[in-house]
């Protein structure tokens, strides 16, 4: 039997807690740290260091929590869904696991599009275990921008008076975000194709990275990663397919647009999968390795960019 909020809840439990300062961390938080020793049940914090010294001084028990740095440790949300999904198998046969995690953003120094992504697409994700997650974000240093994204993505909301609430602005749905260019495709772009091959595109992108400071792997994964993208286009996109590279001096981004609508879940590229015989493990791959992979929307169609480099 499940403890607390989540009693009767079956599937992945996500709340989300506005906290204005560490006062309202520390009443969110410990109380669901301690419920969770006291019903002897899995709990984990992954938090950046701050936090985690807020939560080891005020629990009553240090010794039955799992301390895990915080998302942030990695670079990219594939690898943390691939962590935690481990993580979570690990705990098969527990009626509940509670896990309270810090999500990156760019209040921390973090990229947001793909972290926004993962807040929707963890409801799908992680719906096959009994976990309860909590996602406190402080009010003090979170952008505008990443609040409106975090109470559309998650079910209920935790408060610092104890409430556990049903979100009224959860939406189950899930769009891609409406975006421009970036202020780096300002200028003229060293690479635009329309229509191009997808070797064309290799070609393209491996010159476009010819005298930026970037490592083999660095330039290789950018290659692979437009080439994908190019395919994913002419697959599932509607023509043309343009692409356009620009180079700074120490990264490089690739833009393919095409006048479709985009991915329609907020899963894609965040796990592999074989419902499509393009794109689905190359995407994928692409998320894993590129630096910064963002999916937009905009008067044009639907734009992937893919950033390596620094």
């Amino acid at each position: 039997m499940r403890s607390g909020a989540a009693r009767g809840h079956v599937g992945y439990f996500h709340e989300v807690a506005f906290c204005g300062g560490d006062e309202d961390y520390r009443r969110v938080v410990v109380p669901f740290v301690d419920e969770g020793v006291a019903a002897c049940e899995p709990v984990v914090v992954a938090c950046r260091p701050a936090n985690e010294r807020l939560v080891r001084e005020a629990i009553a028990d240090p010794r039955g929590v799992v301390f895990l740095p915080g998302a942030g440790q990695y670079d990219r949300p594939t690898e943390a869904i691939v962590a935690y999904r481990k993580l979570f198998a690990g705990y098969a046969g527990a009626p509940q696991v509670r896990v309270v995690g810090d999500v990156p953003h760019p209040g921390v120094g973090a990229s947001w599009d793909w972290w926004s992504r993962y807040e929707a697409a963890v409801n799908q994700v992680f719906d096959e275990f009994p976990v309860w997650g909590l996602c406190p974000y402080d009010l003090r240093v979170t952008p505008a921008r990443v609040l409106a994204d975090v109470v559309r993505t998650h079910p209920r909301v935790a408060g610092a008076d104890g409430s556990h609430l049903p979100n009224p602005r959860y939406r189950s749905t899930w769009a891609l975000p409406s975006a421009g260019p970036t202020a780096f495709e300002a200028g003229r772009p060293v690479v635009e194709l329309t229509d191009p091959t997808p070797a064309e595109a290799r070609r393209a992108v491996a010159g476009a990275c010819a005298g930026v400071p970037l490592s083999r792997d660095e330039v290789d994964d950018i290659v692979y990663a437009a080439s994908e993208a190019v395919t994913n286009a002419q697959a599932h996109g509607v023509p043309p397919v343009r692409l356009r590279a620009w180079a700074g001096p120490s990264r490089v981004l690739v833009a393919v647009t095409d006048r479709g609508e985009g991915p329609t879940s907020p899963t894609a590229g965040l796990v592999p999968t074989d419902r499509t015989a393009t794109a689905g493990v190359g995407l994928w791959l692409t998320h894993r390795t590129c630096r910064d992979v963002t999916m937009t929307r905009d008067p044009e169609g639907y734009t992937i960019r893919i950033t390596t480099g620094r």
